[in-house]
């Protein structure tokens, strides 16, 4: 039984969540490839280890060896030292793997529950915030601190639209390029950083000898293109096409709902960092798109149990009473010392994504009378096969996190 009287999901919605089934369509070039190696990796896997458990250890990989980059990075202009790039690009491989057996290790241990997969989806919506801050880092970006703030947002925005469009058609859609490519781009982006600062050579502010711009210019231009593409892919999707009725959304709502959401979060980001007379974002990059990046995850978290319950998104969320505190700070004159704001707002930001995924994750979990991180062992029935072709996709050009194969 639930220990307190708090509510966040209705009957009405956990038993559409009992009810709800994964689809996903998938054409990544190289899932193919690395199937072969997660299908041999989950059979290294003891059938005891709960598939959330495997998503978590690989989320707190990446968040450990993110942080550890930040620390010698702390504005993300730094030359970080070669062995801390190295270590988030291993990070990184092993937040992949694991992000890609966990449904496995569901199926052949047969616990697969629609809580596996919000958990994944949730576990990806932060790891897409600290993958974005870990490339920052890496290339030096924050010597362009406005293409900094529009990386970080971008992935963001990237990510929320894909979960968007599942809402709208019922189907996560992965294209050709997509997070496996991504991914694996990181990884070449963090050890080229890596190589290069063990040798003590500048790579990404030198010129390049053929095109004649710099390193992180090309990165930046790279991006951008990325960005574009994926988004102008990504936005007509949402807004047709809707699987409900005369075109709407999962859930009979407009497909137009889930704008304003994300709104709330791409507007103030660019407002308060360019309002600021004490230069709230150019003084604290990091800890100010790691905020921002943190509220769009609650805000797709959302998202996604709105999909998966089939119910309407709201538009009023706790999250966002960060940047509304900062705003009015700026609107009253800076009333209050906006560095300290700020880490009173980021304090705000990890409590309350922390308490909502905590009390969505409980009552999911006392409704299927199912624990989190432990499942029954040995399994209730002979292992079944883990088809190769089963795949999760994602969005982003180089941050979007992919759910490889659903525990749905």
């Amino acid at each position: 039984m639930l220990l307190y009287s708090e509510r966040v999901l209705s009957d009405r919605e956990l038993k559409k969540l009992g009810e709800h089934k994964y689809s996903s369509s998938c054409q990544s070039l190289l899932d193919p490839a690395m199937q072969k190696f997660w299908n041999w990796f989950i059979t290294l896997v003891p059938l005891w280890i709960a598939p959330n458990l495997i998503t978590m250890v690989g989320l707190m990989v990446n968040i450990i060896t993110t942080l550890i980059l930040v620390a010698y990075c702390p504005t993300a202009t730094e030359i970080p030292p070669w062995w801390t790039t190295a270590l988030c690009a291993a990070g990184l491989f092993i937040y992949q793997t694991l992000d890609a057996i966990d449904g496995k290790q569901a199926r052949r241990t047969n616990t697969s529950t629609p809580l596996g997969e919000l958990f994944d989806h949730g576990c990806d919506s932060i790891s897409t915030v600290v993958v974005s801050v870990a490339s920052c880092c890496a290339v030096q970006l924050g010597i362009h601190p406005g293409w900094m703030l529009f990386q970080c947002v971008t992935a963001s925005t990237l990510f929320y639209c894909a979960h968007w469009q599942t809402y709208v058609s019922g189907t996560l859609q992965f294209g050709t390029i997509d997070v496996t490519e991504g991914q694996i781009v990181v990884m070449g982006v963090m050890l080229l950083s890596s190589l290069s600062s063990a040798l003590g050579i500048p790579f990404w502010t030198s010129e390049l000898p053929v095109v004649g711009i710099s390193a992180l210019s090309l990165y930046i231009t790279t991006a951008i293109i990325i960005g574009v593409i994926h988004i102008s892919n990504t936005l007509p999707a949402c807004m047709t096409g809707g699987a409900g009725k005369n075109g709407s959304t999962v859930a009979d709502t407009s497909v137009l709902s889930p704008s304003l959401p994300l709104l709330l979060v791409i507007v103030p980001a660019w407002v308060i960092a360019y309002k600021s007379d004490q230069a709230i974002y150019h003084s604290h990059p990091i800890l100010y798109v790691l905020m921002f990046g943190l509220i769009a995850a609650k805000m797709t978290n959302r998202l996604v149990v709105a999909h998966m319950c089939k119910s309407e998104i709201h538009h009023r969320d706790p999250v966002l009473l960060a940047p509304l505190a900062l705003f009015l700070n700026q609107y009253f004159n800076t009333f209050f010392p906006e560095d300290w704001l700020l880490k009173i707002s980021m304090a705000w930001v990890m409590f309350d994504l922390v308490r909502y995924c905590s009390l969505v994750c409980l009552e999911i979990c006392d409704f299927l009378k199912v624990d989190l991180f432990k499942i029954p062992y040995p399994p209730p029935s002979s292992p079944v096969q883990v088809p190769s072709s089963q795949t999760k996709p994602v969005q982003g050009p180089m941050t979007r996190n992919r759910k490889k194969t659903s525990k749905s």
